[in-house]
């Protein structure tokens, strides 16, 4: 590809994965994202599993770019953000001394990827025959941060009151607690008898195959009615949050949060009221 002099480089940095069918859907969402973007170029780079490298995609995105911008595909600020995208962006600053690159925040808790995950679950629960108290059991990869894994939980309170979703437990697949089975052993002892699985993962892969294999073997013994939803993947609505989260960090990085806002994000039905002051003080607000 012929690159302009002084275009914008854009790197999307993914995972990886031994699932072919995991790589093809990272292709896709790197392939709507650069279409949405026609003025940039855009390369797609693996933290493992898969090539080109983190390394190998910043060096092809700084050839002839006077500015890159990296943005990580991931869903919260664990580990892999924290050092392998961290380190790769680190390491292109060294070797492109003439070409500033801007390390954007990556997916995270947005609320379009929370409406996709209620819809994800509600699909499932609509395949259930409705004859019990149902709950909805939203599954993350899990981590040794508690910092990432408590980021899980907050992701389901914020599922389940503006998405008006069932009981809604957060559980791990892995290297955290509660597992699949505790969580779906929790959801039973409150009454439900109809649970909704819902792999929260942007791509397919071998967590998002175990969590149907663990969440159908707790089924079968337990005798409760669980349907596993259909993880993320690569739809529309995430190329368009990669893409917002590109012209934020091109902005200069998110607004501050509002200090006396009353809702900071911008939920369903509480849209009037995100970055509206807290009536108890009047007037304006600051940020």
């Amino acid at each position: 590809m012929t690159v302009r002099e002084g275009a914008i480089g854009v790197v999307l940095m993914a995972h990886g994965t031994r699932s072919q069918a995991g790589l093809a859907e990272t292709r896709r969402l790197a392939d709507a994202v650069a279409n949405l973007l026609p003025e940039h170029r855009c390369e797609l780079g693996f933290i493992e599993l898969a090539e080109p490298t983190l390394d190998e995609a910043l060096a092809s995105a700084s050839a002839g770019a006077t500015k890159v911008v990296a943005v990580p595909l991931v869903l919260w600020d664990a580990g892999h953000m924290k050092s392998d995208c961290a380190g790769a962006v680190a390491r292109s600053r060294q070797g492109h001394k003439t070409t500033e690159i801007i390390y954007a925040r990556g997916i995270g808790t947005h609320p379009t990827i929370l409406g996709l995950l209620a819809s994800r679950a509600r699909q499932a629960l609509s395949r259930l025959e409705g004859e019990g108290r149902q709950a909805v059991v939203l599954v993350g990869r899990g981590s040794s941060d508690p910092d990432a894994n408590a980021e899980m939980f907050r992701v389901a309170r914020l599922a389940e009151e503006p998405f008006s979703l069932p009981n809604t437990e957060a559980a791990f697949v892995s290297l955290a607690s509660p597992g699949v089975p505790e969580a779906l052993s929790r959801a039973a002892a409150l009454g439900a008898r109809e649970i909704a699985v819902v792999p929260y993962f942007l791509f397919d892969g071998l967590l998002v195959g175990r969590i149907r294999e663990q969440a159908l073997r707790w089924a079968e013994q337990a005798g409760v009615r669980v349907e596993v939803a259909a993880h993320l993947g690569p739809e529309a609505e995430v190329a368009e949050v990669v893409v917002e989260r590109l012209e934020q960090a091109l902005a200069g990085g998110l607004d501050p949060l509002c200090d006396l806002c009353a809702f900071r994000v911008p939920l369903p039905g509480q849209g009037h009221l995100h970055h509206a002051p807290l009536p108890v003080l009047g007037g304006g607000h600051s940020h």
